[in-house]
């Protein structure tokens, strides 16, 4: 059995998105159903939207920052109860069963995770899962997050994705009180590691290109500003930093970055899933320096970063639109015109 519902999403990867209907299956014993209130909007909406990565399934209805109350629980289902402030991040199941999954690294199931959207659908065969860009979505308890009262609704939606994508490294890495860290780009990601990296007590500084962009990032957290293109400066700077978060979304250079390193510090990687320029081995092996990666986070990391937001009272910048303004958004999005995320307001879709 299944609901038909209203919903925005692309037809092919050249089209505007525009309303269409579709399925959500039936509250089953083990499952939630979100009303959904807001939802955030974020570059891999796009990047699926327009098939940049491949292996887009059409049509397609993004949306992976889902805020919305909960109207409807499982028998099962005895940790959420209606009228409770709830999430959605990018994963809406696993396998439960791999080394990965045992250790609340769902994002990373060797089994294949269900993402939120694009992901084929086990409950409802022959169709892929949709995302935040409707009325409501039906998720197995497992995959629900408690989202703290004291937040602003809206501007909790991005922590679901960039909030994650930011905290997952911090929180791995061990960054604490006291240590020099670069957050490297101001966007939607970058924003999020300074405010992250500012309340988990260190020393802040904004790596970039823009001097327009440091003073932004100073009224975030940031402690200090390091303009990227200024030789003098990045020279005076190499080899002091404990910990690296590189957001640039595009392909880039390395080596200007990896001199900021101290011995046996660490950069990651959250923005660039794409090919990278090449580097010179010697920038790592002279101070035994590390390149990382990271992907979002498990359920468990996410609900420490959202309790984490709640006591800090963190939470996105952002701008609220209409769904009817979505594609005028995107535009936006992809010309770097919006501080920091774009977030749907979902009383317009049900109106």
């Amino acid at each position: 059995m299944s609901t038909t519902i209203k919903a925005y999403g692309a037809t092919s990867a050249t089209d505007d998105l525009k309303p269409l209907n579709i399925e959500r299956r039936e509250v089953g014993k083990d499952d939630v159903k979100i009303d959904i209130t807001y939802c955030g909007v974020c570059h891999s909406d796009i990047h699926t939207v327009r098939n940049d990565w491949k292996g887009s399934i059409y049509p397609v209805v993004p949306g992976h920052e889902i805020i919305g109350r909960v109207v409807e629980v499982g028998k099962g289902v005895s940790n959420y109860k209606v009228g409770d402030l709830v999430g959605v991040g990018c994963l809406v199941d696993s396998c439960h069963t791999c080394a990965s999954c045992q250790q609340d690294l769902e994002q990373f199931c060797e089994n294949g995770a269900t993402f939120t959207y694009n992901s084929p659908n086990i409950h409802i065969p022959g169709t892929q899962t949709y995302g935040g860009y409707s009325t409501s979505v039906v998720v197995d308890k497992q995959f629900v997050l408690r989202v703290p009262e004291n937040l602003d609704e809206a501007a909790t939606a991005p922590l679901l994705c960039a909030g994650i994508t930011t905290w997952s490294p911090l929180s791995h890495w061990n960054v604490k009180k006291g240590d020099k860290v670069g957050v490297i780009g101001l966007g939607g990601l970058g924003h999020m590691g300074v405010k992250f990296a500012n309340a988990l007590g260190a020393h802040v500084v904004m790596i970039t290109t823009s001097p327009e962009k440091g003073e932004d990032a100073k009224e975030l957290g940031a402690h200090e500003v390091l303009i990227s293109k200024n030789q003098d400066d990045m020279k005076k700077h190499q080899g002091s930093f404990d910990f690296l978060l590189n957001t640039i979304p595009v392909g880039h250079e390395m080596d200007p970055y990896l001199a900021l390193l101290k011995i046996d510090a660490t950069m990651v990687l959250v923005g660039a899933v794409e090919p990278l320029k090449p580097f010179h081995g010697g920038s790592i092996i002279m101070g035994r320096k590390r390149i990382a990666g990271s992907l979002i986070g498990g359920i468990k990391e996410t609900q420490e970063m959202l309790d984490f937001c709640g006591k800090h009272n963190i939470t996105s910048d952002i701008e609220l639109i209409n769904m009817q303004d979505i594609n005028t958004a995107y535009k936006r999005v992809t010309s770097n015109d919006v501080k920091y995320r774009f977030v749907i307001d979902m009383k317009s879709l049900k109106s």
